[in-house]
């Protein structure tokens, strides 16, 4: 199993839902970095469950402590290991599940590769795990910080209620004012208003998510095997229940021509950008010094607390009614989550173009 994210800047993760802790290893990452601890728990805070009636009930501090890499409140240099403890399982809940299959879930896929599985929350592959990615995600917007560089993402889409795919003209401050973390109020209400029915119905629904990347230099990403959209696809794609990436104006673009898609180019004061952005703030696949904007599509989460027809593990039909915590809409608490993979991703590729420029 490839437990490893990253290049230089790396995350090693472990851990599972119903485990004694969840747990990383950050490397690579640059020294002298000063480790501001409020942040990093607050990033965790915004993906914790129990934060909402439109979440899961679960209460977990997910109180994160490191463990090396650290001295006098600065990066060494040096791993950073860090580990944060499960208090409030249930597994339990999850035992009329030890030998059965949930529908569109690991369970299966995970029984056949490895031949055994950890049925108590999805075990390894519960998006508890997370919580890992936050912390890395922290530690990288620490870095990216002290370059000018923000990351923001939002919930723009939850079942067919969605917000403007033109973020310039959206308000990122009311993102935190609304459990469902949408920068349009009215919207936002509307979808607290859905994912509440589809909840009280034992169902549950998807939506997209937005993001946005601000400040970074030109020429990030590699041209052929490395351009810097796919990498931020594969660490898109790699969330818990992420079923789609687009970046620029993705799909939308195909029924355009070419002479309204292209950024046509501009200078003042002798620094070039350009007149539009349907690209994405990326071209040839390296970064071109405007915002780098992307969707990503998150499925309705597979456990439904509705009975449903499934197998066991010896093909025999049964059906199977789910107990237990869940949330009824994954966006809300994924956001933190996206956040995280593009700031690991932008900061891994940064340090790799600076070891690119590297003249001998």
């Amino acid at each position: 199993m490839r437990n490893t994210f990253g290049n230089i800047f790396t995350l090693t993760t472990f851990g599972e839902s119903h485990g004694p802790a969840i747990g990383g290893v950050v490397d690579g990452m640059p020294a002298g970095i000063d480790i501001d601890m409020e942040f990093i728990q607050s990033e965790l805070n915004r993906r914790r469950p129990g934060q909402s009636k439109i979440t899961t009930s679960r209460n977990e501090a997910d109180q994160v402590e490191l463990l090396s890499g650290v001295f006098e409140g600065k990066s060494t240099g040096c791993p950073i290991g860090f580990i944060v403890r499960n208090t409030n399982q249930h597994s339990n809940d999850y035992e009329n599940m030890r030998d059965v299959f949930r529908p569109s879930h690991a369970d299966y896929t995970y029984y056949n590769k490895y031949g055994i599985r950890d049925h108590r929350g999805g075990g390894r592959s519960s998006a508890r795990i997370t919580i890992s990615r936050c912390v890395g995600g922290a530690l990288a917007k620490l870095a990216l910080r002290q370059m000018g560089i923000n990351i923001t993402a939002y919930t723009s889409q939850v079942g067919d209620i969605a917000v403007s795919h033109n973020y310039s003209t959206l308000d990122f401050n009311e993102i935190e004012r609304n459990p469902v973390r949408c920068p349009d109020p009215d919207k936002a209400q509307e979808m607290e208003q859905l994912i509440t029915e589809v909840k009280a119905e034992g169902d549950t629904i998807g939506g997209i998510i937005t993001c946005v990347v601000k400040g970074c230099p030109v020429g990030i990403g590699e041209p052929e095997f490395g351009k810097l959209q796919a990498m931020l696809g594969a660490a898109m794609l790699g969330i818990n229940a992420a079923k789609g990436f687009e970046y620029g104006e993705g799909f939308g673009c195909v029924t355009s021509r070419g002479s309204q898609q292209n950024d046509i180019f501009t200078s003042n004061n002798n620094k070039v950008s350009t007149l539009t952005n349907h690209s994405g703030g990326i071209q040839g696949g390296i970064s071109n010094g405007e915002d780098i904007y992307f969707r990503v599509a998150f499925k309705p989460v597979a456990t439904i607390l509705q009975e449903q027809p499934t197998v066991d593990k010896n093909g025999n039909k049964t059906s199977l009614c789910v107990h237990g915590r869940h949330d009824p809409c994954v966006l809300p608490r994924a956001v933190p989550v996206v956040e995280a993979m593009a700031a690991m991703t932008i900061l891994d590729n940064i340090i790799l173009n600076n070891c690119t420029k590297l003249r001998f």
